[in-house]
C-alpha cells in the first residue's frame, strides 16, 4: 500500500509540473478542439523535458526522480535562447551536464497538506465577451462584491 502512494504522489508531482512550470494551470481556447491541441502540446513538451531528463541522468548515473524538472525547463529554455540549435555532440554532452548538475533529494515520509493555495477572486466570473462587459460597466456601474 505504501508503495502505492508513492506512485500516486509522483503522478501528483507531475501533473504539478504540466499545470504550474509548464503554464497550462487555464487553458485560454475557445473551442474544445483547440483545447485538444493545447493538451496535446503540453504533454508534448512534458514528454520531451522527462526525455532529456532520462538521458541527463543516465549520463551522470543518477535516477531521473532525483533531478530537477524545472531546472530542466529553465536550462533547455536558457540554451535554446542563446542559439542552441547545434547537434554537435560535445554541446548537446554539455547540456545534459547541465541539467544533470543540482539534485532534488530523496524526501521520504514527505507530507503535503491538501489545500488550496489560492484564494478565490471577490468578483464574479467573465462570463461574456470583454467589449460586452465593458460596455455594460459603462452603462450601469460595476456590480457589488459577492461575499
Amino acid at each position: 500500500m505504501k508503495t502505492l502512494y508513492w506512485r500516486r504522489w509522483n503522478v501528483e508531482l507531475d501533473v504539478r509540473n504540466i499545470k504550474t512550470t509548464l503554464g497550462m494551470e487555464a487553458l485560454r481556447c475557445r473551442t474544445p478542439e483547440m483545447a485538444r491541441k493545447g493538451l496535446w502540446a503540453y504533454l508534448l513538451a512534458y514528454n520531451l523535458i522527462r526525455l532529456l531528463m532520462a538521458q541527463a541522468a543516465m549520463l551522470a548515473d543518477q535516477v531521473p526522480r532525483q533531478l530537477s524538472f524545472k531546472h530542466t525547463v529553465q536550462v533547455w529554455i536558457s540554451w535554446h535562447a542563446r542559439g542552441g540549435a547545434s547537434h554537435d555532440g560535445v554541446v548537446i554532452h554539455g547540456l545534459l551536464l547541465l541539467i544533470a548538475e543540482p539534485r532534488v533529494g530523496l524526501r521520504p515520509g514527505r507530507i503535503e497538506p491538501r489545500q488550496r493555495k489560492r484564494r478565490p477572486k471577490p468578483f464574479p466570473l467573465m462570463t461574456k465577451p470583454r467589449p460586452e462587459a465593458r460596455e455594460e460597466v459603462r452603462r450601469n456601474g460595476h456590480p457589488k462584491k459577492q461575499h
